[in-house]
């Protein structure tokens, strides 16, 4: 295999101020005390974090022909990931966010949907794009030409090679299961959040919820919890839950998809699940310590060392 992590979806642009309380009135300026840009999306966090923990990653997905595109397609240069299979998509802007993080590191946004949905891997490309020991999927709900069946015959075809699947979301009602379920039987490893599970399934109980999941065909559940940590649950009747790490938040933009790196790093490394939680759970944390995806995660090495001694909730 020429790569150990295959990123597919939703790849943003985002420009991200904190701390923001409210958007001015009128013609109105507020100062605030922070700024960044970042490639971001459950797709491109996902591979800027691979990366920087040294897995050999490429990115595929969209941009426009726009300055946003210029900036990820070259940002993506500058940790290594191989943009090959990046598409220019004509008349699409790059998918593109204002982040107002708030100083509970809450982050509301502005978004425009952008290349995100333009973007299709045609035949030609399978080979190229599944030459990957690990493939995610990142966004389905945003991928408006992929989500209509290209995602389900990609890991469809990846389990065939036996290839390690695992898939994030982007729900908000129980409408967006109707993209979800032809994926889920060629997941290895499902990874929503609390509030995507709970959308998806229409369920409050996270029990129930996950029960649900593996109910449609997924091989396992791994569910992000936020402060509470994570639940892992599977078709084998295994189940965990696993704290999260004690920190101080600044901005939670981009948690969950650096969770899914992470958990794909100790999947490249061969650790056990409970470890690869751990990861996850640790790339998570560092991110949202920093304002932008993936601002303090710096290598491998550093991320071992805090998951080592760095203190856990109780």
């Amino acid at each position: 295999m020429t790569f150990d992590y295959t990123s597919v979806g939703f790849h943003t642009f985002d420009a991200l101020c904190r701390p923001v309380t409210q958007i001015p009135p009128n013609g109105d300026t507020y100062f605030v005390e922070d700024f960044a840009i970042a490639i971001s999306g459950a797709a491109g966090a996902a591979a800027v974090v691979a990366a920087k923990h040294g897995l050999k990653v490429q990115a595929v997905g969209g941009v426009g022909n726009d300055l946003m595109g210029d900036w990820v397609l070259r940002r993506y240069a500058d940790f290594g990931v191989d943009t090959e299979m990046m598409q220019r998509c004509t008349n699409f802007m790059t998918s593109s966010s204002i982040v107002t993080t708030r100083p509970d590191g809450q982050r509301p946004a502005l978004h425009k949907r952008g290349a995100t949905a333009g973007f299709y891997v045609d035949d030609e490309q399978v080979d190229r794009v599944l030459d990957t020991k690990i493939f995610h999927i990142g966004g389905v709900g945003l991928m408006d030409a992929m989500d209509k069946g290209r995602n389900a015959e990609l890991l469809r075809e990846a389990q065939n090679r036996e290839i390690v699947t695992t898939l994030d979301v982007f729900a908000t009602t129980s409408d967006d299961l109707r993209l979800l379920k032809p994926l889920l039987a060629n997941t290895d490893f499902f990874m929503p959040s609390e509030e995507e599970a709970m959308a998806l399934s229409g369920m409050s109980d996270l029990e129930d919820v996950c029960q649900f999941l593996l109910d449609q065909g997924v091989g396992a559940v791994v569910m992000t919890l936020g402060a509470n940590g994570a639940m892992y649950r599977d078709q084998q009747g295994r189940k965990f839950d696993v704290p999260a790490f004690q920190i101080d938040v600044v901005c939670t933009c981009g948690c969950g998809d650096a969770f899914n790196a992470g958990f794909a790093t100790g999947l490249h490394l061969g650790r056990s699940i409970e470890e690869c939680i751990r990861f996850g759970q640790a790339s998570s944390a560092q991110n949202a310590m920093g304002l932008g995806s993936q601002a303090v995660v710096s290598n491998l090495e550093n991320t071992i060392k805090f998951m080592e001694n760095q203190p856990v909730r109780s």
